[in-house]
């Protein structure tokens, strides 16, 4: 469930204070005319690109935990995301590659999603928001196995650094069934084609 604006306000208020300071900070004018209401977007859009922390991934998937009999993988793949790294604040983005192979339940497709929209909602690191996905598909569904394939490009490598534009960061995890090298090839195989 997403935060009401309104909800929001109070950190609005205060995240608006600590940007005026950072632009001060800078060495620029907080009163120059294009820079009235920066503080107060930029504000706005820290709350969006963390609105991750406010929400519960387990209770999205659950809200459509239906019993089926399908014991064969599901994939939702090329779900684009965006984060950011929570080592320099710059984004990070790319898609996430989910499967799971049902044990009696199973969530609607567009809850897989959502659980890649929340964790990528929040001060990040790939590695971890990979594993974060595949324990909480895992821990509300229980199926006979979770893979989760992440592919990103991370502006702290391209911007700054080693300004490495192409590099491209292949994180995976899985559990259960995908253990076995024949089902994660499988998984591999269909999600490399389209």
């Amino acid at each position: 469930m997403k935060e009401r604006e309104e909800d929001a306000f109070p950190k609005l208020e205060e995240l608006k204070d600590h940007y005026r300071n950072i632009i001060s900070l800078l060495g620029e004018d907080v009163e120059r005319e294009g820079l009235l209401k920066t503080p107060e977007r930029v504000g706005k859009a820290m709350l969006t690109l963390t609105e991750g922390y406010r929400m519960d991934p387990n209770q999205v998937l659950l809200s459509a935990k239906f019993k089926e009999e399908y014991s064969q993988m599901v994939i939702v793949k090329d779900i684009d995301f965006f984060s950011l790294c929570e080592h320099h604040m710059l984004p990070f983005y790319g898609k996430a590659h989910v499967a799971y192979i049902p044990n009696g339940y199973i969530t609607g497709l567009s809850k897989i999603t959502r659980v890649v929209d929340i964790f990528s909602h929040r001060l990040q690191v790939q590695e971890r928001m990979t594993l974060q996905i595949k324990e909480c598909i895992q821990n509300a569904l229980n199926p006979l196995g979770v893979m989760v394939v992440i592919e990103a490009k991370h502006m702290c490598m391209q911007m700054r650094g080693v300004e490495k534009q192409n590099a491209i960061t292949t994180t995976s995890d899985f559990t259960g069934a995908f253990k076995q090298a024949k089902t994660r090839e499988e998984f591999m195989n269909l999600i490399r084609h389209s």
